[in-house]
C-alpha cells in the first residue's frame, strides 16, 4: 500500500512539472504557476509528516531541509523551483522504498511448525487431540517422522531423537526408558511412549517461539544513511540560508540556499548504490531482505557462526571403516550397507551412500527388521549381520567363523596359527581401541556383527565444509575482525573445528536463549553478522544486527527470520554478499559526499546572489544524475576478495575434486594393510599388493596428472609460480614412499613381509596414509574449492 502510495505521488509531481510547462510553452503562465504551486504544496504534506515521524523516533532527518525549501519557494513564489523539489523528494522516497524495504522478520514457519496434536492413550489406543489438550501425566505415543509435542520422559523402549532443530546438532541421540525429552525434536527411529511433563505453553518448544517474539520487538530499525548525514549537514545549511537572509535583507537568497541544499543525492543516491548492490547479490544467490541489512552487512566487524550445517555439511559421513581382525573394511561395509538398505535411519543413510561410491552395493540382505534402541539386523549370505550398538555379548572377531575375510582364496593359510586364532578369540582391547579413537576424533560409531562376533566398526561424523576455510580468510580480509563460533553441541567436537578453522573463539553447549545472549554479547561490542540454519538458530538471527540463514538445506523459520538467505548451499556466498555490501555501501558514501560538496558549493553561490531558486533547482537536478550515475557503479562487478577462476580450470579442479572421492577407498587400505602387518604374513601380502596396485593404477597416475596439468593452471591463475611449491614436494614425498612400498614387496616373495620388514613397512603405511589425508585435505580447501568461482 505504501509502495502504491509512493508511486501515485511520484506520477502526480511529475505530471504537475509536465503540464506547468506546457502551459507556460501555451502562453498561460498563470494557469503553469498554479499547477507548479499546486505540486509544491501537495508536497510540504506528506514531507510534513516525514519530519514529523522521524522527530518521534528521536531523528532530525534531511527531509527537514526539503520543507523549508517547499515553503519557501511558495513564499517567495518561486513555483518551478517547488515543483521540481517535489519531483525530487518524491523521486527520492520512491527509490528509498524500493531499496531500503524490510521483509521484516516474519518468524511465521517458526510459529507454524509448533506441534499441535499430540496422541493421547485413551482406554489402552492412542488417539489424536489437540496438543493443548494435553495435561501433566497424560501418557503419549510418539509415531515415527512426528515431533515430540510436549516434554516428558520416555516410558517405552529407548527414543531415537533428531534434536537438530533445538540444538542445531545433526547426530540422532538415543534416550533410554526414564530420560526427559523436549518437545520440538523429531523422533527419527521407531514409535515410543512418551509421559507429559508439562503442557504445551510450558514446553520447550514454546518458550523457543516467545524468545524468538521476544527478540524481534526488540530489534531497533537501521537507520539511514541519509540521516547520519544530516546531523552536520542540516545545522549548516540552516546558518548559510540565515545568513545570507541577515546580510542581504533578501529572502529569495535563503529560498535558493535551501533550494540547492535540498539533500537528494543522499535522496537519491544512497538508495541508487543500495539498490544496485541488492541486484548484485541476487546474482550471486543471495538474497537480501532490504538496503537497510546490505547497508548493515557493509559495516559488519564480527561474525558469529553456527557449527552444524553452517561451518560443516549438517549431516553424518562416513569418516572410517575399521575392521575386526580377521575382516576386511570393504567386506564390513559392504554387510553393513546390505543390511542398513531398508531403514531411514539418519547414519544407515550415511552407510548405504559410503557404499555405493566405493561401489560395494551388490551384496542384498534378507529378513531386514529394525531393533528399537539397538540397531538393524538381516541375513547376508547365511550368517546373522547386526548393524548399531555393540551387543553386550559380542566379542572381537573369530577367523574360523568367517570363513575367508581378507579374501585370499586361502582361508586354511590364516587360520593355521592356533595362537594368532586364540588371540582374536579373546582379546577384547581391540574394541576398547576403537572406542577410545572414537571419543578422540568426536565420532559415533555403528558397530557391525557377524554370528555374535564383531567384524568392525563404522566411525561417522559431521564433516567440515570444503569452502569453510577460505570462506573466513575472505571475511577477514573483506573486513571482518572476529570470528566466533556458536553451538549447541558438545564443547570438545566444537574445540575440533574451530581448531581446523582458526575462529577467535568458541561457545558452546548453548540453548537457544544461550544463543541470543550470545549473539547480543557480541552486538554490544561491534556491528555483528550471525549465520545459522536450523529452526533453533532463528532468535539468535533476529538478535544480531544481520541475520544470515543457509537457506538451500535450513529450516524455513531460519529463513524467515534472517536479512539475509543464502539460496544455494555454499557459505562462500556469504563473502560474496559481503564484498558486494562493502562496495555499494563505499559507492553510496562517496556518491553522497561527492554530492553534498558540489551541493555547498552551489549553497556559497546562491547565498552571494549568483544562483536564483529556479536555476538552483535545474543545477540541483543536474548534481542528482551525475551522483546518480556514479551510484549506479555498483550494478557492476567489483574486485573483492574472490578469486575469478577461468573455465577450463574450474572444469580440471572439478575433474580432480570428483577423483579424490574415488581414491577415499585406497587411503582406507593403507591403514588396513599397516595393522594387518600383525597378523598372518599371506593376509598382509595380500593387502600389501593390493595397495600397491591401488597407488601404480589410481593414486599414483592422479598426482602425476595433478603435476602436469592442474598445477601450471593454478600458477597462472594465482600468477604466483611458489603458489604449488609445498603440493609438488607432497607429490616427491608420495612417490619416495610408493617406491619403498614396492621395494619391500620384492624383499618379501611369495611367503610374505619378512619379521624385520615389518617395522619399516608399518612405517611407511602410516606415513603414506597421513601425507595423503593431509595432501587431498590441503587441496580440497586451497584450491578445489575455487571450483565453484569459475566463470
Amino acid at each position: 500500500m505504501k509502495r502504491l502510495w509512493l508511486t501515485v505521488f511520484l506520477s502526480g509531481t511529475v505530471a504537475a512539472l509536465a503540464a506547468g510547462g506546457v502551459l507556460h510553452l501555451a502562453g498561460l503562465p498563470g494557469w503553469g504557476d498554479a499547477v507548479w504551486a499546486a505540486a509544491t504544496a501537495a508536497a510540504v504534506l506528506p514531507a510534513l509528516w516525514w519530519v514529523i515521524s522521524a522527530l518521534r523516533a528521536r531523528r532530525l532527518g534531511v527531509d527537514a531541509i526539503a520543507v523549508l525549501a517547499l515553503v519557501g519557494t511558495l513564499v517567495v513564489q518561486e513555483y518551478l523551483a517547488g515543483a521540481l523539489i517535489a519531483v525530487m523528494l518524491s523521486t527520492g522516497r520512491v527509490l528509498e522504498e524500493y531499496a531500503l524495504a524490510r521483509a521484516g522478520r516474519d518468524l511465521t514457519a517458526l510459529y507454524e511448525r509448533a506441534p499441535r496434536w499430540a496422541h493421547r492413550y485413551e482406554d489402552g489406543v492412542p488417539k489424536r487431540v489437540d496438543v493443548a489438550a494435553v495435561r501433566r501425566g497424560d501418557l503419549l505415543a510418539v509415531p515415527a517422522g512426528e515431533m515430540v509435542p510436549v516434554d516428558g520422559v520416555v516410558a517405552g523402549h529407548t527414543a531415537v531423537l533428531d534434536e537438530s532443530a533445538l540444538t542445531g546438532e545433526s547426530m540422532p541421540v538415543e534416550y533410554p526408558e526414564g530420560e526427559s525429552v523436549r518437545s520440538g525434536v523429531v523422533n527419527a527411529g521407531s514409535a515410543f511412549d512418551l509421559r507429559a511433563t508439562g503442557t504445551a505453553e510450558e514446553s520447550t518448544y514454546a518458550g523457543v517461539v516467545r524468545l524468538a517474539r521476544e527478540t524481534e520487538a526488540g530489534s531497533a530499525p537501521v537507520v539511514r544513511l541519509a540521516d547520519r548525514f544530516a546531523a552536520w549537514f542540516l545545522p549548516a545549511t540552516l546558518v548559510i540560508a540565515g545568513l545570507a537572509w541577515a546580510l542581504s535583507g533578501d529572502l529569495v537568497r535563503a529560498v535558493a540556499v535551501l533550494v540547492v541544499a535540498t539533500p537528494c543525492p543522499l535522496l537519491l543516491a544512497a538508495p541508487a548504490a543500495i539498490a544496485s548492490g541488492l541486484s548484485r547479490t541476487a546474482r550471486h544467490g543471495v538474497v537480501v531482505k532490504g538496503g537497510g541489512a546490505l547497508e548493515s552487512l557493509g559495516r559488519a566487524r564480527t561474525l558469529v557462526l553456527d557449527k552444524t550445517g553452517t561451518l560443516t555439511e549438517g549431516r553424518p559421513q562416513v569418516l572410517d571403516v575399521l575392521p575386526a581382525p580377521g575382516f576386511a573394511a570393504d567386506e564390513v561395509l559392504s554387510l553393513a550397507a546390505a543390511v542398513d538398505r531398508v531403514s531411514s535411519h539418519v547414519l544407515a543413510t550415511a552407510i548405504v551412500h559410503a557404499a555405493e561410491a566405493r561401489g560395494l552395493d551388490g551384496v542384498v540382505a534378507a529378513g531386514v527388521r529394525e531393533r528399537p534402541g539397538s540397531g538393524t539386523e538381516g541375513t547376508v549370505g547365511g550368517r546373522l549381520v547386526r548393524v548399531g550398538k555393540l551387543p553386550a555379548s559380542a566379542v572381537p572377531g573369530d577367523t574360523e567363523a568367517t570363513g575367508d575375510p581378507a579374501g585370499t582364496g586361502d582361508p586354511a593359510g590364516d587360520t593355521a596359527d592356533p595362537a594368532a586364532t586364540d588371540s582374536l578369540r579373546t582379546d577384547s582391547g581391540w574394541v576398547a581401541a576403537q572406542r577410545a579413537r572414537a571419543a578422540l576424533d568426536g565420532a559415533i560409531t555403528v558397530w557391525i556383527t557377524v554370528d555374535g562376533v564383531v567384524a568392525g566398526v563404522v566411525l561417522l561424523r559431521d564433516a567440515v565444509r570444503a569452502d569453510a576455510s577460505r570462506t573466513l580468510r575472505r571475511l577477514r580480509t573483506a573486513g571482518i575482525d572476529r570470528v566466533v563460533m556458536l553451538t549447541g553441541d558438545r564443547a570438545e567436537v566444537a574445540q575440533g573445528v574451530a581448531a581446523v578453522l582458526g575462529v577467535d573463539d568458541v561457545l558452546a553447549e548453548r540453548s537457544p536463549a544461550g544463543k541470543v545472549e550470545g549473539v547480543r554479547e557480541e552486538a554490544e561490542r561491534a556491528p555483528t553478522v550471525m549465520v545459522g540454519d536450523g529452526v533453533n538458530d532463528a532468535p539468535a538471527l533476529a538478535a544480531a544486527q544481520v541475520g544470515v540463514a543457509m537457506g538451500a538445506r535450513g529450516s524455513a523459520a531460519s529463513t524467515q527470520a534472517a536479512d539475509v538467505v543464502l539460496t544455494t548451499d555454499r557459505l562462500d556466498r556469504l563473502a560474496d554478499a559481503m564484498d558486494v555490501a562493502r562496495r555499494a555501501r563505499r559507492i553510496a558514501v562517496e556518491s553522497a559526499g561527492v554530492g553534498i560538496g558540489l551541493s555547498l558549493l552551489a549553497m556559497a553561490f546562491a547565498a552571494f546572489g549568483f544562483l536564483p531558486p529556479a536555476a538552483g533547482a535545474l543545477l540541483q537536478e543536474a548534481i542528482d544524475v551525475a551522483v546518480i550515475l556514479n551510484a549506479l557503479r555498483a550494478l557492476a562487478p567489483g574486485r573483492g576478495t574472490r578469486l575469478r577462476v577461468d573455465r577450463p580450470t574450474g572444469e580440471l579442479l572439478q575433474r580432480f575434486d570428483q577423483e579424490h572421492a574415488t581414491l577415499r577407498p585406497a587411503l582406507e587400505l593403507l591403514r588396513e594393510a599397516a595393522d594387518a602387518l600383525d597378523g598372518p604374513p599371506r593376509t598382509a601380502l595380500a593387502l600389501l599388493r593390493r595397495v600397491h596396485d591401488a597407488l601404480d593404477t589410481e593414486i599414483m597416475p592422479h598426482e602425476q596428472e595433478e603435476e602436469q596439468r592442474l598445477y601450471p593452471a593454478l600458477t597462472r591463475l594465482l600468477g604466483d609460480p611458489e603458489a604449488t611449491v609445498t603440493m609438488s614436494r607432497a607429490h616427491a614425498e608420495i612417490g619416495r614412499l610408493a617406491d619403498r612400498l614396492a621395494r619391500h614387496l620384492e624383499l618379501a616373495g611369495e611367503d610374505g613381509p619378512r619379521p624385520e620388514q615389518r617395522d619399516d613397512l608399518r612405517a611407511c603405511l602410516y606415513g603414506l596414509h597421513a601425507v595423503l589425508t593431509l595432501h587431498f585435505a590441503q587441496e580440497e580447501e586451497a584450491y578445489f574449492s575455487l571450483a565453484g568461482h569459475a566463470d
